[in-house]
């Protein structure tokens, strides 16, 4: 048999730690390829770690607690055996070039990266006798919990450990328990493990009596947003070009189709994959905007890898990635988009979902909004921004002269890194966009 070892995968984009929440496996379980083994928590998202092999466990590295590095050695496992023809045994060659590739690929995207330095994680220590892990303990502090607090609190896990739904549904029993009540009450907290789970981004709100002002605390996903916003501003010299579009054969086309659309493929169409297939198409036309910056180095980019800002039931902003977006006709864009909106709002994304963008697109006219300007995603070089369709007077030209007619125009917004875009470039991508979206056919079959 041979011994391979299993790393802590990729998680996302920039993501380069995570905390290990519970271990699903133990020393000497028989586990097979994509079997989950460990369950792990990033600031992003919460999810299980596969093996990428089978065979049987043969060490555990890590505990319930401990915060993890991308690319770092988790478990060891003895692999299966093969047998000759002869009949005798021998040891599968089994290289772990998966590992490899994952060590390799966390390597680069420390490089691509922004150098954000993950935040620190309280250090793991017992309380008054009582082991808390790093995750309970950065809850803890965020929520303003002090330790004889959360010495009442009653754990479910290993040994009474306190669990991350544990120290969620006691700051839930909190918030609706009166003032002075005490820690009694709020201590049966097993039974609101699950409604705490729901609601596990939102921040818990502080009260001032004398000023009257509420202080909200940010939650993990908000701290973080507002880091790598700051960072990608430093890091990127941005610069913002606009067009206005006529999205009238959109439009109409979409409208003529959307009925029969629903009935046939099951799906709604929204204008969000139509707007997507033009953004690939003009990549494929300009292929230096799919592109990254390492060092001095230019990294252009063969995968067109699709991002598409989604907004939280919470309010924060997630980035789920369609990967390979040129190879989907418009039916299989618009699967896609509705399937990574609803996991995203429904918190079910796995941290493939979130990796390997190379552009990013938001739909800002889906709240009203005319125009903005978006910052960048490191370590990305360019966003679109699409905003609301509103129907307006427009003057058309014709080959009998100069009319005005109601049109249903949208303001484009490209953001993009003028290290690496100049303005032409970052100009005529965004232009080529708008024309694709003018030249839509009215007659094109969806199907």
């Amino acid at each position: 048999m041979a011994i391979v070892e299993m790393v802590m995968p990729r998680m996302g984009e920039s993501v380069m730690e995570c905390t290990v929440i519970s271990i699903l496996k133990k020393v000497g379980d028989r586990v097979e390829s994509d079997d989950s083994v460990l369950e792990v928590a990033t600031d992003k998202v919460d999810t299980e770690v596969p093996s990428p092999y089978s065979g049987t466990i043969k060490e555990i590295l890590v505990q319930e607690g401990d915060v993890v590095a991308i690319g770092n050695v988790v478990i060891r496992i003895d692999t299966e055996t093969t047998v000759h023809q002869n009949g005798s045994p021998a040891p599968v060659a089994i290289l772990p070039e998966e590992a490899a590739a994952a060590e390799l690929e966390t390597q680069f995207q420390a490089l691509a990266a922004p150098s954000v330095p993950p935040a620190a994680a309280p250090e793991t220590m017992p309380l008054s006798g009582r082991f808390y892990s790093p995750l309970v303990l950065n809850i803890a502090q965020t929520e303003g919990i002090s330790r004889q607090e959360l010495d009442q609190i009653a754990g479910t896990g290993t040994d009474s450990r306190v669990t991350k739904k544990d120290i969620l549904g006691y700051l839930e029993q909190k918030k609706h328990t009166p003032a002075g009540a005490g820690l009694a009450s709020a201590q049966n907290i097993s039974s609101h493990a699950d409604a705490a789970s729901s609601v596990s981004q939102s921040p818990s709100s502080i009260s001032s009596r004398k000023s009257g002002i509420e202080i909200i605390p940010m939650d993990r996903m908000r701290r973080v947003i507002a880091e790598r916003m700051r960072e990608s501003q430093r890091i990127s010299a941005h610069v913002t070009s606009f067009v206005e579009t006529d999205m009238t054969n959109v439009v109409l086309w979409r409208n003529k189709i959307k009925d029969d659309f629903k009935k046939q493929t099951g799906e709604g169409i929204t204008f969000t994959p139509i707007l997507i297939e033009a953004v690939v198409k003009a990549i494929k036309d300009f292929p230096l905007i799919n592109i990254s910056v390492e060092g001095e180095n230019i990294l252009k980019k063969r995968d067109i890898n699709v991002g598409m800002a989604v907004a939280l039931p919470n309010g924060n902003l997630i980035v789920p990635i369609i990967h390979n977006a040129d190879q989907y006709s418009l039916i299989g864009l618009a699967k896609k988009v509705n399937e990574l909106a609803n996991r995203a709002r429904q918190n079910k994304l796995t941290p493939d979902d979130l990796a390997g963008g190379t552009y990013t697109v938001s739909n800002i006219g889906s709240f009203g909004n005319i125009m903005g300007t978006p910052i960048i995603l490191q370590p990305q070089v360019a966003i679109m921004a699409f905003g609301a369709i509103q129907k307006r007077p427009v003057v058309i030209e014709t080959p009998q002269g100069d009319v005005i007619g109601v049109r249903s125009m949208m303001y484009i917004s490209h953001s993009y890194d003028h290290r690496v875009v100049d303005g032409a470039l970052g100009g005529m991508f965004v232009k080529r966009v708008s024309d694709y979206l003018e030249k839509f056919d009215l007659n094109r079959s969806p199907f």
